[in-house]
């Protein structure tokens, strides 16, 4: 997501930093700032757009003598992409400046008791609680007091701190949000990734949750729970290009190794301890959840996938009617809605054409509309009457993951909010599915560590021309997503069907050796899936199960079977669908596909 960047030593700090931020960029984002100590004070400069945006600032008004800095690009949550919510931010006075990756989840309670106090906010970020809680403790020493303030701080975060009372100074802090210190010579350094690193130095100390590092040009002393301690010194070997996937081979894993964290920032914030508070944030009523008469979701792609399983949490938890179309359709079906449709939007870029224009003709008949979508200040997000950001972090691969995996998150928190609201959810089972919520991110995780498992299969099924996908319920849905991965960067021709289907015509294309990808996680139709499974296997074909469910059956029946942690039926798809991207990805390697920019493919899908 956000880049940090910091630095203290001989050079021109300014220099240093917008070379890093630079090489951030490809994580993208929307604005840009920075925080130089020169002559006695604080200077800062941001703006919202590229850092070309911020360069032309500083070549009007450059700080050529300043020796310490950090810099910030920002991809927006809290707060429209704008200069004034740009990073770094500063208090009431300019003493103290801060930038910030993640999220402060009691930063709405923090800010009333600051504005309480006589503090003053200028900003939507959540970002800018942190100065103002610095003015309050800050005693003369800056370790000590940021130390206080992340005692007061709730959620996922980095920190970079300066203050113009210690110009020598830069101290950084991590709490689930990637942090990296860089050893110089006289000169010391930080970053949220390891490249902007790179032209300077390869020694680095990679940061745990808890630690705090004090940085000065003479060397770095690092802290956690307020006593000195020692860390482990890293040289990196990893070329540039290698170091901005952070030494995967392709963004498209790093982006499947990201979903434990792209999962725990969706939810973060948003689990209360009866229920969620999706509605407050995105501005539902009580009396708009009531009247709901049906909801329609509109989506492309992947996100279309999504809706598919988000029609089940609806109906299932609100007992609610709702369709999913296609958004490259909906418009020119001339489509029947009414001021009491809730129509669901989802895309992950908000740019979608086809996606903005559904928006758009919801929008004319009068409905209530929800955009969920991955980027503030996109246009979706814009048009959207209420937004439900899925803060995932930008997607550099064209095959999408982590984005897939946080609108489901989304989707379902959105399905409990909705079945509460309408008293068709009771709260204990309401209580069950937020705790098993809780554990996704963990449980991907364990799936993950698995790939070498998934590899071993996905090179037999790289040498296929066919692959079938086959689930019921819930699994058919992400039997959908999983053919759309293999195939869109793979290239092998792959078909997902409903596996009751099968013996309505399917089945005469199952051959001796076909692969065929069998999903088991929803226990009520294991017995059926199991027979389907059966006429596939007397068919000759390879199968291969992705079950939590029927564990005494599924062994038997499969070729391979990939074990997924336990969890709750409904909350399945977030966990199945990871062995599936795994799958596609290493099929596509073995094949030698350009895995991150699939032909004829387009990231965004600007046109219709």
């Amino acid at each position: 997501m956000c880049g940090i960047v910091g630095y203290v030593g001989q050079r021109a700090a300014e220099d240093v930093i917008i070379d890093g931020l630079r090489r951030l960029e490809y994580r993208g984002y929307d604005s840009a700032g920075i925080a130089l100590f020169n002559e006695q004070e604080l200077f800062v400069e941001k703006h919202a757009g590229r850092l070309s945006v911020l360069e032309g600032y500083l070549s009007a008004n450059p700080h050529r003598d300043a020796r310490l800095g950090i810099g910030h690009t920002r991809w927006a949550t809290h707060g429209a992409p704008n200069d004034v919510n740009a990073h770094p931010h500063t208090g009431c006075t300019p003493r103290f400046a801060v930038v910030h990756n993640g999220i402060i989840e009691n930063y709405n309670e923090l800010r009333r008791e600051l504005m309480a106090r006589g503090h003053r906010f200028v900003t939507e970020t959540d970002t800018e609680v942190l100065p103002h809680l610095l003015e309050e403790v800050y005693a003369g020493d800056l370790a000590t007091a940021v130390f206080e303030v992340v005692a007061k701080l709730r959620g996922a975060y980095a920190l970079a701190v300066v203050t113009s009372e210690d110009p020598n100074t830069v101290i950084a802090y991590r709490q689930d949000s990637p942090l990296i210190i860089g050893l110089g010579q006289g000169e010391n350094f930080l970053a949220s990734d390891i490249p902007a690193l790179l032209p300077y130095t390869r020694q680095t100390v990679v940061l745990d949750d808890g630690d705090l590092a004090v940085l000065r040009s003479s060397g770095v002393s690092f802290y956690r729970e307020g006593k000195e301690i020692e860390k482990d010194i890293f040289t990196v070997t990893w070329d540039e290009v290698a170091a901005e996937k952070a030494g995967f081979d392709h963004f498209m894993l790093k982006e499947i190794h990201e979903q434990p964290k792209a999962l725990r920032d969706t939810l973060s914030g948003r689990i209360l301890e009866q229920g969620t508070n999706l509605a407050e944030e995105i501005g539902l009523t009580s009396d708009m959840i009531k009247g709901i008469n049906r909801v329609v979701v509109v989506a492309c792609g992947t996100a279309y996938h999504a809706g598919l399983v988000g029609k089940t949490l609806i109906e299932r938890l609100a007992r609610i009617h709702v369709e999913v179309d296609y958004a490259s359709e909906f418009r020119y079906r001339q489509p029947v809605l009414n001021p009491n449709d809730l129509v669901i939007i989802i895309s992950q870029s908000g740019e979608t054409a086809d996606t903005l224009a559904a928006l758009r003709e919801a929008k004319r008949q009068g409905c209530t509309v929800v955009a969920i979508t991955n980027v503030v200040g996109s246009s979706v997000s814009r048009e959207g009457q209420h937004v439900l950001h899925t803060w995932a972090g930008p997607e550099i691969a064209v095959a999408s993951t982590k984005a897939y995996t946080t609108q489901l998150a989304a989707l379902t928190l959105m399905a409990i909010e909705l079945g509460l609201g309408r008293k068709t959810l009771k709260v204990t089972r309401a209580q069950e599915l937020l705790r098993g919520l809780r554990e996704i991110p963990l449980q991907v995780g364990e799936i993950i560590a698995q790939a070498e498992k998934i590899k071993a299969v996905a090179e037999h099924v790289a040498k296929s021309e066919h692959v079938f996908f086959i689930g019921r319920g819930l699994d058919f849905n992400v039997a959908l997503e999983g053919a759309l991965k293999l195939k869109e960067i793979s290239y092998i021709h792959a078909e997902a069907y409903a596996a009751g289907e099968l013996k309505h015509g399917t089945l005469a294309l199952i051959t001796a050796g076909t692969p065929v990808i069998c999903l088991f996680t929803q226990a009520e139709l294991q017995e059926k899936m199991v027979s389907n499974v059966e006429v596939v296997r007397a068919r000759g074909g390879y199968t291969v199960s992705i079950s939590s469910c029927c564990a005494d059956v599924t062994g038997t029946i499969s070729d391979v079977e990939i074990r997924l942690p336990e969890t709750d039926p409904l909350l399945a798809p977030m966990l199945s669908v990871v062995p599936l991207q795994l799958l596609a990805y290493y099929a596509a390697v073995t094949r030698g596909a350009d895995v991150d920019k699939p032909r004829n493919l387009a990231k965004s899908v600007t046109v219709e």
